[in-house]
């Protein structure tokens, strides 16, 4: 059974950021398969929901911690339930209208990444990489406001576009593994 996380920050002012990516994608995936609302999971401080592909179940999670502490999600999850675990996330270093799957890798500076990576005490699980880089990257004072600034009309488009590409990808890694949604999406 899979696990897919939405990484970004809970509440109406945090809805449409870059930081929000992950969060988004995961939200569009499950609109798409139609999943039943999403209910509280007090023990993963998460929305949750559930739904299944192929006879493949999957749980779909979206923390309502802040992003550092976004490990809360995954407590309790063994070394070998982690690689089954898919943790969709802002990536600054992939430039907005694409994403990437990655496995077993760092954190590459990302807060939520790391706070899962301590909980879980591995870092062999998915990553997609939404793409959220501008033309030109902010430098390191102007990064958080960047990170926390609404998306406009332009960009939502482009993440419309990417969100079906990851809907894709997701399916494939759910009914199909990593490994094969690497090759066919990357």
């Amino acid at each position: 059974m899979y696990t897919l996380v939405g990484l970004g920050n809970p509440g109406e002012q945090y809805e449409c950021t870059r930081h929000n990516a992950g969060r988004m994608a995961v939200i569009a995936f499950a609109k798409k398969m139609e999943l039943e609302d999403w209910k509280i999971d007090k023990k993963r401080q998460s929305l949750k929901t559930e739904g299944a592909l192929k006879k493949e179940k999957f749980t779909c999670l979206l923390p309502e911690t802040f992003m550092n502490k976004s490990g809360i999600a995954v407590k309790g999850m063994s070394v070998k339930m982690a690689r089954t675990l898919v943790v969709l996330y802002d990536d600054i270093d992939i430039e907005l209208g694409r994403f990437k799957i990655s496995f077993d890798r760092g954190s590459g500076g990302h807060k939520g990444l790391e706070s899962i990576m301590r909980m879980i005490k591995t870092k062999d699980f998915v990553r997609v990489r939404i793409g959220i880089a501008p033309r030109r990257k902010p430098g390191q004072k102007q990064m958080p406001a960047f990170l926390l600034k609404k998306f406009n009309a332009k960009e939502l488009g482009k993440l419309k576009t990417v969100f079906k590409k990851t809907n894709e990808a997701l399916t494939t890694i759910i009914t199909e593994g990593h490994q094969k949604a690497m090759n066919t999406h990357n």
